[in-house]
């Protein structure tokens, strides 16, 4: 780490010099700076909540490998949207940490960080960044389609995406019980007596 302590608006600053297609790769950049981290990735949840859609790494060539889906079911990521609290995992000199990025119950994805070394204080300020990173992208979605199409990793139908766009959003934070798939009842069920 560099010294300097990381607050919320650092974030809040480096996301908006950038586009908002770019705002969450200039916010890992500068993540990745300031803590040392070998690697730092965000990965947002998709419509179905069964897959995450790795956005971003730091480690990785974006050119090269474009939005890669990993499984959400009995992960260390689903751990942590279910109880919106931070994993970790040592390996040799190593430590991985996944974090929440969630908007008031709202569970946008995670943020996936390698550092050299993780206490207390490196722990609180990463925590705060992917607050503040969910700030952004509630935001910046509404002005590029980035965050839009990288969580559609299934084929919808025309009647599922004008559901889903008229119920609102299903939090995965409720223990990742209720997700968007069972939200899309068929349209013969709505209203209807059971």
């Amino acid at each position: 780490m560099n010294g300097e302590v990381l607050k919320p608006g650092d974030v809040l600053a480096a996301a908006e010099s950038a586009p908002p297609a770019q705002s969450v790769e200039v916010v890992a950049r500068d993540l990745a700076k300031r803590f040392g981290a070998f690697d730092v990735s965000f990965l947002l949840v998709d419509l179905v909540d069964e897959h995450l859609v790795r956005l971003t790494s730091t480690a990785q060539d974006p050119s090269g490998w474009g939005a890669v889906h990993v499984s959400l079911r009995d992960s260390a990521y689903e751990e942590v949207l279910r109880t919106q609290r931070p994993w970790q995992e040592r390996d040799g000199d190593e430590v991985r940490v996944v974090l929440p990025v969630t908007n008031r119950g709202d569970c946008v994805g995670v943020l996936e960080v390698t550092v050299p070394s993780l206490d207390d204080e490196v722990l609180a300020q990463l925590s705060e960044a992917a607050h503040a990173l969910a700030y952004v992208i509630v935001t910046d979605r509404r002005f590029t389609d980035l965050y839009h199409s990288g969580r559609r990793t299934t084929p919808m139908s025309l009647a599922a995406e004008i559901q889903h766009q008229l119920l609102p959003a299903a939090s995965c934070c409720e223990a990742a019980q209720f997700t968007v798939a069972s939200a899309l009842v068929p349209a013969d069920h709505i209203g209807g007596d059971t």
